[in-house]
């Protein structure tokens, strides 16, 4: 737990009790005010409108006044027993951290019954399931859909995850693996290799594979370039390697748009599109997760 130095320390005591204290002191002086000074009564302030509006120093209602000292008596009740005095844990010994650790334990504990009767289904009985994806979609609104949109269209830079297209494989496993560990998909910056020329064959040629039209000589120029450098990731026949994280180039499909102006610029600058690990939900919630998502490409 963290603790304050000695100063911050008694600094915030003094604070906070001088604070209760100067309330406390307030209060009862106000009330006190005397009867005669200089001439006129306690409770004529001197201020006059009119030559016969005076504002009065009324005191406060006395039922109003005890309202006030029970808060003063509430505040040194709590803070004897709370955190708020500095590193003084308080009597009881609470913290906000032991508070979060016992409500996520009863969390869990409750969750543990509704998740236990999915632990040993197989993945196919899972995507199946209308109860396991429906947990499973609570699960993508909170962790997935702020990325992927609510339906799991995606959009640009982020993948669609409602079609059968799977740049890392869309078995069980690589979307468990995925959801455990992450991923990073870098696509290399080419444009100092190619030249202008150079990068305008290569998307002439990549056009040409997805079924595109594209000038012939432009792309028979490009799939030379394919063939000696974008062939390494994409494979001879531009199908991708998912085990790589390279995207399939024949379909049309695309995830940063296929317009030649954002092919030419994925080959000059390059790409690093990157999903984050979600190793802090359990097992269960991500098994439970991977069924949803698979279930979005099977509908």
């Amino acid at each position: 737990m963290y603790e304050l130095n000695t100063f911050w320390n008694w600094f915030v005591i003094i604070i906070t009790v001088g604070s209760i204290l100067g309330c406390w002191w307030l209060l009862h002086w106000t009330k006190g005010v005397g009867d005669e000074k200089d001439g006129k009564t306690a409770d004529d302030t001197g201020h006059v409108w009119d030559d016969n509006i005076h504002e009065l120093n009324t005191p406060l209602p006395r039922w109003w006044l005890y309202l006030f000292n029970i808060t003063i008596v509430f505040a040194l009740i709590y803070l004897a027993f709370y955190p708020g005095l500095g590193n003084f844990a308080g009597k009881l010994g609470w913290t906000q951290e032991n508070q979060y650790e016992v409500e996520m334990a009863a969390a869990e504990a409750a969750q543990e019954a509704v998740f236990a009767k999915f632990r040993e289904m197989a993945p196919a009985e899972l995507v199946a399931s209308e109860e396991a994806r429906e947990i499973g979609g609570r699960l993508f609104g909170q962790n997935c859909a702020m990325c992927h949109g609510s339906d799991g269209r995606g959009a640009r830079g982020f993948p669609n995850l409602a079609d059968d297209d799977w740049q890392w494989g869309g078995d069980f496993d690589d979307v468990m693996t995925t959801l455990e560990q992450g991923r990073n998909g870098i696509m290399t910056p080419f444009g100092a290799v190619l030249g202008e020329t150079g990068v305008q064959e290569a998307v002439a040629y990549v056009q040409q594979l997805s079924g595109q039209r594209a000038d012939p000589e432009m792309a028979a120029a490009g799939e030379k370039h394919f063939q000696t450098i974008c062939m390494a990731c994409h494979g001879m026949d531009g199908k991708g390697n998912q085990m790589l994280g390279a995207p399939n180039l024949t379909d049309d499909i695309w995830l940063y748009g296929s317009d030649p102006a954002d092919i030419a610029y994925g080959i000059v600058n390059g790409r690093n599109g990157i999903m984050p690990a979600f190793a802090n939900l359990s097992e269960d919630k991500r098994r439970l997760l991977s069924a949803y998502v698979l279930g979005l490409s099977a509908d």
